[in-house]
Parts: structure tokens; C-alpha cells; sequence
């Protein structure tokens, strides 16, 4: 049996074990387990196994993860997440579709301390789906909306997935983090436009709010946006100008979201206490994650799967920018199935080294490319992790009205995907201008 036929073999045992419903992380430590003891013996695949996760356990970089999770969930259970939705409401809420706008900025602008889609789907929509409900906003496109903004978390930087792409793909995080400021940013805007055509030609989706005064919006900004700016500048601004290790910027962050809702007393012994295991919970999942995936992942390089697909994509006759988008397509249908974590590190070791190397396309705007198309999976079905989010947030709304409400915004996803792939220096400008 050949190399290429155990590869794909291990690759068809992961997705079976997906089906029998086993963890992710699991599935794929034990597929290549069992693929590197057809490939060599038993007692390889488990020394494999065990030096691959004790080295990565142990390795410094990871702990980046850890800090910028906790300052994430620090800002959860701090109650910032409620001053920025109200910022964002006092500037758009009299627009049509106003609440539903002020839902992606308070979520890009969650973005900016979180790093998480699900914290900060969680976050802005225990805020906003009732304030929209209570304004009589159609229930599809509040939850549609709120569930679509949390990919707004894992774009703007910090990105807890932009963390994992560099640490298994050997990229800069700062380089990263900086790549996915402008698409973040275009995103936002896209979903904000989306809204305000959807609320313009049926005004009962999203009915306008009160306009407030310039005086109001002055005072939102300053009670709500300035924590973030703050924290922003401090954590990020020193990662940029290489003060700070990915690292440490994540633990100023943190100590700096600590410090300062202490001061306002607005953490309390129990909001700390549940951000703490809140984040003890995400990173051992993580941990484990990035273990089972490197695992799985050198199964994959020595079957040669990724050299093989390489010559075949050499010797297709097409663009370069078609072959690009049928990889894409192929993440598109995969997020049906998989979290965007779990698909980050399974295809890294496959598609990696065939658009960077064969394709020749850069590693940074893939980072983000790679990022932006996993996060549609957390919002469509079946697995959808943000639509089961806000789900359990608004409980008597079905899951399948959310899912209905979803695909306009999946088209603009897809969208700005595109023009990525058209215009890659969306991603680049950023990273070469500091560079320069």
C-alpha cells in the first residue's frame, strides 16, 4: 500500500470519526496514530505522538493564547461590551437598521480586546438581540446579524486564530494581526451596508431608533471607547513596534483590562473567577487542538499528500487566481462541517505549501484569507457555533430562523473574500508598511 493511499486513509478515518460524533481534537490524533503505524509501527506513531505534543505544549509562543483569551473574558464579565454597544447605538441608531449597525460596530470594536468570535457573539448580542427585539426588529435579522458580526472577533486583531496560523505555518503574529486590520474594517462596513439596504427597502425588518444628541454621543464616547482605545494602543501599539512578544502584549492586555475594571469596580469576585475558568476551559481545548493537529499534521507530510496535489495543480492548465478560488471553495464547503479552528489546523499541513510554494501566493494574506473563509463555518449549518450562541441567548427564536437570516451576510463574506484574492494587497499594505 503506498504512502499517498494510507494518507488519504487517515484523512477518510478523520472524518468518519467526526460522524460518529468524537471530538475533533481527538479524530485527529487518532487518525494519524493509526496512519503512522501503517506507514511505520505502532511504537513510532505514539513516540511521534508523544515528543509532537510535549514539544508544542511546552513551546513559548503558545503562550500568547492564554493571555489574549483571558483579556477577552476579562472584558466580558467587565461589562465593556455593554458601553460599546451604547457608543455605537448613540452614533448610528436613528439610520435605518440603526441597532442592527450598531451591533458590527460595537463587535469590530469588541474585536479590537477579544480575539474571539464566540465571546464576542456572546457578548454583543446578550446586549443588542434584546434591545432589537424591544424595538421591534425582525427576530432573523437581529440574531442573523449579531451571529455574523462575531466574525469580527477573530479579524481584527488580536485573533486567537491569526495566533494559531502563525505558530503552525511559522508566520510573524504581529505581521498577521496587522493584515487583518483594513479587511476587518471593510468587513464591518460591508455588513453595516448589507443592513442598512435590507432595513431601506423593508423598513419592518429594523425600524429607525431615536436620534441623540451630539452632547449624548460625546458621553458615550468617552464612558465606553476610551478603555479600548487605551488597552488597544498599550497591548497592540507595542506588538507593532516590536516592544512587546505576542505574549507579553496579550498579558498587558489583560493586566490592563484587570487593572482598569477593578478601578472603575465594575469586575466582580465572581465575574473574575468565571473569566479565569472560562479561559482555562478555551485554552486547554486549544492546546489540545494544536497538539492532535500536529500529530495528524505529520501524517500528512509523510504520506505526501501536499506534494502530490502540488504536481497536479502545476499541471492544471488555469490561472492562478481560478485554482486559488477552487481552494477556496473547497474551505467554503468544509466550514458546513467543521469549527474554524479545527479546520485552520487540519489544512494547514495540505493547502499550505501548495498556494504558498506551487502558487507562490504571499503566507500573510493567506493567514487572513485562510481565517476569513474558516469563520464562515461558525455561521452556517449545521455547525454554525454562533448561531447556537445566540441562540441560547434568545431562546425562543429557532435556530432555523437564524440560519434563514444568515446567507445575506455569507454573501457579503464571500464578497470580500473575493476582493482579497482580486486586490491581496488589502491584507499586505499594513504588514509591508511597517516593514518599510
Amino acid at each position: 500500500m503506498s504512502s499517498i493511499t494510507i494518507g488519504f486513509i487517515g484523512i477518510l478515518l478523520f472524518f468518519i470519526f467526526l460522524v460518529l460524533r468524537m471530538p475533533v481534537a481527538y479524530s485527529m490524533l487518532f487518525s494519524g496514530i493509526i496512519g503512522i503505524s501503517i506507514l511505520n509501527s505502532p511504537s513510532v506513531a505514539l513516540r511521534v505522538a508523544a515528543t509532537e505534543i510535549y514539544s508544542n505544549f511546552s513551546t513559548y509562543t503558545l503562550s500568547a493564547i492564554p493571555m489574549f483569551v483571558w483579556m477577552g473574558f476579562l472584558a466580558l464579565h467587565a461589562g465593556i461590551g455593554a458601553k460599546l454597544f451604547d457608543f455605537a447605538y448613540k452614533a448610528v441608531g436613528h439610520l435605518p437598521g440603526g441597532l442592527a449597525m450598531a451591533a458590527q460596530g460595537a463587535a469590530g470594536l469588541f474585536g479590537a480586546i477579544s480575539g474571539s468570535n464566540t465571546a464576542t457573539a456572546a457578548t454583543i448580542g446578550s446586549i443588542a438581540v434584546p434591545e432589537m427585539r424591544k424595538h421591534n426588529y425582525s427576530d432573523s435579522l437581529s440574531t442573523a446579524s449579531v451571529a455574523a458580526g462575531g466574525i469580527l472577533g477573530v479579524l481584527i486583531p488580536p485573533s486567537t486564530l491569526f495566533i494559531i496560523y502563525g505558530i503552525a505555518a511559522e508566520q510573524s503574529i504581529g505581521e498577521l494581526f496587522l493584515a487583518g486590520i483594513i479587511p476587518g474594517i471593510i468587513l464591518m462596513i460591508a455588513f453595516m451596508i448589507l443592513i442598512y439596504i435590507l432595513a431601506k427597502r423593508n423598513p419592518e425588518l429594523a425600524p429607525r431608533g431615536e436620534k441623540s444628541t451630539w452632547k449624548e454621543r460625546f458621553a458615550a464616547l468617552k464612558g465606553g471607547l476610551w478603555e479600548v482605545a487605551v488597552i488597544f494602543a498599550i497591548s497592540m501599539g507595542g506588538l507593532f513596534t516590536g516592544w512587546f512578544t505576542p505574549t507579553e502584549a496579550g498579558a498587558v492586555g489583560a493586566g490592563g483590562i484587570l487593572i482598569l475594571s477593578l478601578l472603575t469596580r465594575e469586575l466582580s469576585w465572581e465575574g473574575l473567577k468565571g473569566s479565569l475558568f472560562e479561559t482555562l476551559r478555551t485554552t486547554a481545548m486549544i492546546m489540545l487542538l494544536i497538539g492532535s493537529a500536529v500529530v495528524f499534521g505529520r501524517l500528512i507530510t509523510l504520506s505526501r499528500i501536499p506534494f502530490v496535489i502540488g504536481g497536479w495543480i502545476e499541471g492544471l492548465v488555469l490561472p492562478t487566481v481560478v485554482t486559488m478560488a477552487l481552494i477556496l471553495f473547497i474551505y467554503l464547503v468544509l466550514g458546513f462541517f467543521m469549527d474554524a479552528l479545527a479546520l485552520i489546523l487540519l489544512s494547514i499541513p495540505i493547502f499550505y505549501p501548495v498556494v504558498v510554494t506551487t502558487l507562490g501566493y504571499d503566507p500573510i494574506w493567506f493567514g487572513v484569507i485562510m481565517v476569513l473563509v474558516a469563520a464562515m463555518g461558525v455561521i452556517t449549518p449545521p455547525v454554525g457555533v454562533n448561531v447556537y450562541i445566540i441562540k441560547g441567548v434568545v431562546k425562543d427564536v429557532k435556530v432555523e430562523q437564524i440560519f434563514k437570516g444568515i446567507w445575506p451576510f455569507l454573501i457579503v463574506i464571500i464578497l470580500v473574500t473575493l476582493l482579497m484574492l482580486l486586490v491581496p494587497g488589502i491584507a499586505t499594505y499594513l504588514p509591508n508598511l511597517i516593514q518599510n
